[in-house]
């Protein structure tokens, strides 16, 4: 054996011992152990050429990845979820309770280990216009729960193998984002965001929509196929929550499995609340600006709440505040303002230190 021939042979055995680690399903063990024999086979037969090598290792890198057995412990204590929604949200209570009974209902069945951590409630699909706190509203869930969280960006997708992979007969296949979520939660239960389910390009809409109708109802989505992996994988134990702007480019497929939930836009009081508490103190600090170097009356506020007038959402809001402390920022570095002194943000001067 040469030396190129047995630095295959050290490697193909790296790869049976992770094999052997993983605890993978005794069907997947022996569709992986066939492919490392093969390998080996074409090695000592000097047939074996480094792509073929690369294909086997990658797939065996990724079926070992998959966590099959894995998953995090649930918090399973209402109280405790909504102390995360009240910290991460102001306002927003008619939403909170419909996520508050939903979780009930989950937390309800995990209890009494009804269906052994299948979750068959419908799919959330929080809907309403930018800014509105929809992804971060996901992402409370998840930290309600005490459970990973994931995002797949489906806005501009076009193409249903981005979700549920390549074959691998094609060169430089891989895993689609379902797999890859799963793999890097490293846990089988992990909250899922589907976001921006309306903005799916118009080609790829159909089959986009068909992988969805699959992956969000529990009769299927237990021997979820990804077409690299080519082996099922449930994901009957992924809690999947979905946002869009409208629902109006949704599949009647998908929108059945879905429980749509409508964010309201919030109100000038609501706002001058999230910015003056939640986004200013936040925004401040990541501008290198301590507590008492930047002062905002509250006779400010209404005009730092609408620059350019109505808007549902706060990424506005948060652009604003975020210019105003770049400027205030500035005038102390440029040493027009000392260290030892502080801005002041007035009616009378506001207007100097807004975005233009």
């Amino acid at each position: 054996m040469d030396v190129t021939a047995s630095s295959l042979e050290g490697q193909i055995q790296k790869l049976e011992e992770k094999v052997k680690q993983a605890n993978l399903p005794s069907e997947l063990l022996d569709k992986v152990g066939g492919m490392i024999n093969l390998l080996r086979a074409s090695v000592k037969t000097g047939s074996v050429s480094f792509i073929n090598f690369e294909n086997v290792s990658s797939y065996v890198n990724w079926v070992t990845f998959l966590p099959f057995s894995n998953e995090t412990k649930d918090i399973l204590d209402l109280n405790n979820a909504k102390q995360v929604l009240d910290k991460n949200h102001y306002g927003l209570e008619s939403v909170k309770n419909r996520i508050l009974e939903y979780l009930s209902s989950i937390i309800l069945t995990m209890q009494n280990n009804t269906s052994e951590g299948v979750i068959r409630a419908p799919i959330l699909c929080l809907v309403g216009l930018v800014g509105t706190g929809k992804t971060t509203l996901a992402y409370s869930i998840a930290e309600a729960l005490g459970r990973k969280f994931e995002r797949i960006p489906l806005g501009g997708m076009g193409d249903a193998r981005a979700l549920r992979g390549q074959s691998r007969s094609f060169a430089d296949a891989e895993p689609g984002a379902i797999i890859k979520k799963v793999v890097n939660a490293k846990t089988r239960n992990p909250v899922i965001l589907l976001d921006e389910l309306d903005r799916v390009t118009e080609a790829a809409r159909s089959d986009i929509m068909g992988v969805l109708v699959e992956l969000l109802d529990p009769e299927q989505n237990q021997a979820f196929t990804d077409h690299y992996i080519d082996y099922p994988f449930d994901l009957s134990h992924v809690l999947f929550v979905s946002t869009a702007n409208n629902t109006t480019n949704i599949s009647t497929a998908v929108l059945d499995r879905l429980e749509v939930v409508q964010m309201p836009s919030y109100t000038d009081q609501e706002k001058m609340e999230i910015a003056k508490n939640y986004l200013f103190p936040k925004i401040r600090s990541q501008n290198g600006l301590p507590e008492r170097k930047l002062v905002i009356d509250e006779s400010v506020w209404p005009f730092i709440i609408r620059p350019l007038g109505f808007d549902a959402g706060i990424r506005s809001l948060e652009r604003t505040i975020e210019g105003v402390c770049r400027k205030t920022a500035r005038l102390f570095v440029e040493g027009k303002v000392s260290q030892e002194s502080y801005i002041h943000i007035t009616s009378e001067n506001y207007k100097q230190f807004l975005p233009t």
